[in-house]
């Protein structure tokens, strides 16, 4: 079983561990100490021995932070988590504060005066972050200190470093070789005058160099950061152990981590350097040298981004075989007694039908199964202290997915336990309408991912509400579920382009009661030319990769256009072709009941 029910969250460890913490501050002379979820890598994802915000507050959720002051200390935490975080903290301790509503600077610029001095470890914020608030406090005549990390100081069974072993990923899968690769990003730095690029990113150096590895939970990927020459070689900094057992990698020269800053200093010239991503560290350690560091993307984000035909061949093969193990599961839970189940066995059984297509590497994230108003809670995740019957409750959320060496999935579907009512019937097509106008839409190239949020969001809309979370985010293939830089939401500029995948996952959560969402993954494509339209105007549109039916009993017909009403049919039909020859009798008649047209 690769998920675990053990619970992770200790609110009562958080008041001793902040005054613990406070008593360093205090000797160090500084007045406030910032902890991030956050490693030196700058990803959404950090190993145990990293997550530092977790083991001070409580607050398991991917993306937050704490600023610790000596008299109060607020936990920064976006739409996604603000259940979640009530449920983990101290709330005597802890003061949970709506981000990016209200932001870091605004915040401590109210509560820091004159003269007093905030610390941070400036290898675990990245440079944007931390030139942005040296200023905000300087403007307002307090002082940043950057300096060792003080909390380590009190974290005494602090987990070691993983040393997980590394895997050469296939060029046929990849569909690019590594030595390809790096020619062409060191072609565009040539072309840029830039002398080398770092990349603190290990998704990003795990696809350059076509590698994979297991050292961050559900996530396929070896960490460690690196610096690409203009000369198209590597320098890869890793733990040489991960490495036993593969050949040599071509064109990779392989150093230890504990020499990355070192080799920071002996670089000149221009260096490429992502302000987005990359920790301030970094930024100092290249100033010290007298190199100029460039603020420039990511060189490998956008290609890696834009999958291959192999890979997205790869990852619609990875994509059946998953929804094949999630029809089953359907037809399993329609059958099975609602009464005697409970979070923890639906979780169990769920992973159990993947683990049957006998390609399953791990799961993709740990899987969100809320019944009733766990549902609401969006990144929930159950555990034996949270573990909650269905027989009481009417809706049940699950968003779950797969690692196969050929793709990664994720899907979301949101069902029945009894007969609905109208309110649940309403909300759950009003958030069926959001996804399929994301999936039927077509748009010009240099359309980004804000232009097409509010599709999902207008039924929502017209009906006075909304979901506090991003329409879709990026996914890898047999890499990071959560990828970047492409997104669906209302702050990315990003223009879409051919082979990105994205998930399609708009949502409605009321809280204290249940929560809806589902979701596709989607990959843009360029889009068939219609009669009369432009010639000269590249269109793109979406190609679903997701093929399971959503539950027919939450679907309010009358509310449904005639245009999404035949999207659904059409989709329905597709779901038993591509699906219905993997399944046994049972499994395929609950399927043709499931697809019939509405």
């Amino acid at each position: 079983m690769f998920q675990d029910f053990s619970v992770s969250a200790r609110p009562e460890n958080g008041p001793p561990r902040l005054e613990a913490l406070r008593r360093i501050m205090e000797a160090e002379g500084v007045d406030g100490f910032l902890i991030p979820r956050a490693d030196v890598h700058q990803g959404e994802y950090v190993a145990p021995c990293d997550d530092r915000l977790a083991w001070l507050t409580g607050f398991t959720g991917s993306a937050g932070f704490c600023a610790a002051l000596r008299d109060q200390a607020g936990v920064f935490v976006d739409g996604r988590y603000r259940v979640q975080v009530k449920h983990q903290v101290d709330l005597g301790s802890f003061t949970p504060v709506h981000w990016p509503e209200t932001g870091l600077a605004e915040w401590l610029t109210a509560r820091m005066t004159k003269d007093q001095t905030l610390a941070i470890d400036p290898w675990l914020h990245t440079v944007r972050e931390g030139l942005a608030l040296a200023t905000a406090l300087e403007d307002n005549g307090a002082d940043l200190r950057e300096t060792d990390n003080l909390l380590d100081r009190i974290w005494q069974d602090r987990p070691a470093p993983p040393t997980e072993p590394v895997m050469v990923y296939p060029d046929a899968l990849a569909g690019r070789s590594a030595e390809d690769k790096r020619t062409s990003l060191a072609a565009d730095l040539r072309k840029a005058g830039q002398s080398a690029a770092v990349l603190t990113l290990p998704d990003s150096l795990n696809w350059l160099l076509n590698i994979r590895g297991a050292d961050i939970p559900r996530n396929p990927i070896a960490q460690c950061l690196g610096i690409l020459h203009d000369d198209g070689t590597v320098t890869l900094f890793i733990d040489a152990k991960k490495l036993e057992g593969i050949a040599p990698l071509e064109g990779v020269t392989i150093a230890a981590p504990a020499g990355f800053a070192p080799a920071l200093s002996e670089l000149t010239g221009k260096v490429a350097v992502d302000y987005g991503t990359a920790p301030l560290a970094v930024y100092r350690a290249l100033m010290a040298a007298g190199a100029t560091p460039v603020d420039t993307r990511d060189p490998c984000a956008l290609p890696k981004a834009a999958k291959t035909d192999a890979e997205i061949t790869a990852t619609r093969t990875a994509h059946l075989r998953d929804a094949s193990a999630v029809v089953k599961f359907l037809a399993w839970l329609d059958s099975a007694p609602k009464d005697s189940l409970s979070e923890i066995d639906v979780v169990t059984a769920l992973e159990g039908f993947r683990r049957e297509t006998n390609a399953l590497r791990d799961i993709s994230f740990e899987t969100i199964c809320g019944s009733g108003p766990n549902g609401a809670i969006m990144h929930y995740r159950v555990t034996k202290e949270t573990n909650r019957p269905l027989a009481d409750d009417t809706l049940l959320l699950v968003d779950s997915g797969g690692q196969y060496l050929d793709g990664t999935t994720d899907i979301t579907r949101t069902m029945a336990l009894r007969e609905p009512g109208p309110e649940e019937r309403t909300a759950y097509t009003q958030v069926l309408q959001g996804l399929i106008a994301i999936s039927r839409a077509r748009f010009p190239k240099g359309v980004a991912g804000a232009h097409l949020d509010a599709l999902a969001r207008a039924p929502l809309w017209a009906a006075g509400r909304d979901f506090d979370h991003g329409t879709g985010h990026g996914v890898g293939v047999y890499l990071s579920v959560h990828e970047g830089p492409q997104r669906l939401s209302r702050v990315s500029d990003l223009p879409l382009e051919p082979g990105m995948i994205l998930s399609n996952e708009p949502g409605y959560y009321l809280e204290g009661r249940f929560g809806i969402r589902l979701e596709n993954l989607i990959v843009v494509q360029p889009a068939p030319a219609l009669p009369g339209g432009d010639p000269e105007r590249t269109q793109y549109a979406f190609e679903t990769l997701t093929f399971v039916p959503f539950d027919r009993r939450l679907i309010d017909v009358t509310i449904l256009a005639p245009a999404e009403r035949d999207w659904l049919d059409a989709y329905h039909g597709e779901v038993l072709a591509k699906v219905g020859s993997q399944l046994d009798t049972a499994p395929l008649a609950w399927l043709t009941a499931a697809c019939a047209p509405l």
